[in-house]
């Protein structure tokens, strides 16, 4: 199997990974020089350090990094302690419903986010109708045109990714290191700095690295805010501009700023946090007393109901016919969930949507699969090299593997090639960088299954006389079925709603997923249209919230781990 696997491997990675990177940073590094050929400059990084525009849209950027991983991080670690520790009212049912953020791209949040908090939104009509606000001058809650309230969205979106990464990592702690610091008199503050936190760095410093990287390279959030001082956004309004050396430029430093950072929470995650046992050897959660439950419930359905505000507020504007200057709309309608599927655009693009987010979801599987096989099962030179390769999207911003694929294959030699260059016809292309960029998911969730199933099985039917495909097809698939239809769930219902990729790729109408025809319909001065875009945007949110359900309910306590930088 790996003589079939190997080579296609090699040719795929060179193809769409090494070869587009490759010309990106030769587009950021090299210009044509007078006497003939090229010639190496810094020139265009000098002009945007220079550039006193540029270093704000990079100030911008990692402040709202920064503060979102910050705040990510002040929200999961209490809530993971939490639910980890203690028994309280609800918890059952809230450790579901941590989960719901994710069911809603934080771009389509922002329209809600906009009713609840603009100048005129509820927020401020409420105030209003106690006094507390003076609608001739209301406060602006968003701050500097939105950068506000990009952080809201954004920690909203990404708190319960962290969560899951340091619930893991506080879940594998052995709670005989706590009961031996407690034997020896340490309050529970000092526990927590010695023991709990140390030995948790890994899973935080793993989640803050996806939260930070997610941040920084968010593109929708800042789009719908109209907020261009940031670094995706300029890359973006560059795309089209393939001449200009800067968008290569600004794509390189965004890379390089990236893998900055994951390779410094790899190093600060280094070190000896081994322990004899794990927390399974007994459950040490405590049931809190009938005031502090009710206190821990309440605490954490404030949190739930503060993230799912962006949520509402698009449920809310779906439904309304007119929504201007109260608090909820002042009538209603279902027609524009009719108008979803009449609309040319988008009915078009949830067409695309599906065609891309399938065809995507199938050769992940098949190549997620083989790759798992591969890391797995088989001894070959380049082992570890192949599992780094699968694992780089991971590191690669979707922002930056869109704008390297735009580049890279809509040039000599490919421009003459209308299947592959996304000016004409990017849908092979948005194929592949779904694909690319969601390998990650299946491959973790296939080798997982690997890991827990025993190599005896298969050696086995071999002894028995069954050839390796029968056996692949009678052993492997079977006992591996729950881990590959979860991952594969979760490649399709994060292709279905990716950004970048699409905002970057698609430039016609004709090719359009769903969510740059939310943002095209945003744009549009008709006054159902924010409405029509919320209807979509409730679509798609109902479809992400049945496939995690149905993804964590196939992989359980394991969910966590695909998200794990």
């Amino acid at each position: 199997m790996k003589k079939l696997l190997l080579p296609f491997l090699a040719v795929f990675f060179g193809l769409f990974l090494l070869y587009p990177l490759t010309y990106l940073l030769g587009g950021a590094f090299f210009v044509d020089s007078p006497e003939g050929g090229t010639r190496f400059t810094l020139e265009y990084f000098r002009i945007i350090f220079e550039n006193p525009f540029y270093r704000e849209c990079f100030f911008n950027s990692l402040l709202i990094a920064c503060w979102t991983t910050f705040f990510c991080l002040a929200i999961a670690l209490p809530l993971a302690l939490l639910f980890l520790r203690c028994r309280f009212p609800g918890k059952t049912l809230f450790s579901t419903a941590i989960l719901l953020p994710l069911i809603l791209p934080p771009f389509v949040g922002a329209i809600g986010l906009k009713q609840c908090f603009a100048r005129f939104g509820s927020l401020n009509l409420i105030l209003a109708e106690f006094g507390l606000v003076d609608l001739r001058n209301p406060p602006d809650w968003f701050g500097q045109g939105g950068f506000a309230g990009i952080i809201l969205l954004e920690v909203l979106h990404l708190y319960p990714i962290m969560f899951l990464s340091v619930q893991a990592a506080l879940a594998n702690l052995d709670p005989s290191l706590r009961d031996a610091a407690q034997n020896l008199g340490a309050t529970s503050g000092r526990i927590f700095r010695t023991i709990t936190l140390p030995l948790a760095l890994p899973g935080i410093f793993a989640g803050s690295s996806i939260v930070f990287v997610s941040a920084f390279t968010d593109l929708g959030v800042p789009l719908m805010f109209d907020f261009q001082t940031t670094i995706p956004t300029q890359i973006f309004n560059l795309v089209t501009q393939a001449d200009n050396p800067l968008g290569y430029a600004l794509v390189v430093l965004t890379l390089v700023l990236v893998a900055a950072f994951f390779l410094l929470g790899k190093k600060l995650g280094e070190g000896n946090y081994a322990m004899l046992a794990r927390s399974a050897t007994y459950d040490d959660a405590v049931r809190l007393p009938a005031w502090a439950g009710l206190a821990a419930a309440a605490a954490v359905g404030l949190l739930l109901t503060i993230s799912i505000l962006p949520h509402l507020g698009v449920i809310l504007q779906s439904f309304a016919a007119r929504w201007f200057f109260t608090v909820l709309p002042g009538e209603w309608s279902t027609a524009y969930y009719a108008e979803v599927f009449s609309n040319d655009l988008t009915s078009i693009s949830i067409q695309n949507s599906l065609l891309y987010a399938t065809l995507s979801a199938l050769f992940d599987l098949g190549l997620g699969f083989g790759i798992a096989y591969l890391l797995a099962r088989e001894s070959f030179r380049g082992k570890d090299l192949l599992d780094v390769v699968a694992m780089l999207p991971l590191a690669l911003p979707g922002l930056v593997l869109a704008f390297a694929y735009f580049t890279a294959f809509s040039r000599p030699p490919f421009d003459s090639l209308g299947w592959i260059d996304p000016r004409q016809n990017p849908t092979l292309i948005l194929v592949i960088a779904y694909a690319v960029n969601r390998l990650p998911y299946i491959v973790r969730a296939a080798y997982a299954g690997f890991q827990q199933t025993h190599v005896s099985l298969e050696e086995a039917s071999a002894n028995l006389g069954a050839g390796p495909l029968r056996t692949l097809w009678k052993i492997s698939l079977p006992l591996l079925s729950a881990n590959l239809i979860a991952g594969t769930i979760l490649t399709f219902s994060f292709a279905m709603l990716d950004v970048s990729s699409g905002m970057i790729l698609a430039q016609e109408s004709a090719f359009y997923p769903v969510t740059k025809a939310i943002y095209m319909l945003m744009g549009r001065i008709t006054p159902t249209a924010p409405s029509v875009a919320c209807a979509l945007g409730v679509l798609a949110m109902l479809l992400l919230a049945a496939s995690l359900a149905l993804a964590s309910k196939l992989l359980g306590q394991k969910m966590g781990q695909l998200f794990k930088a």
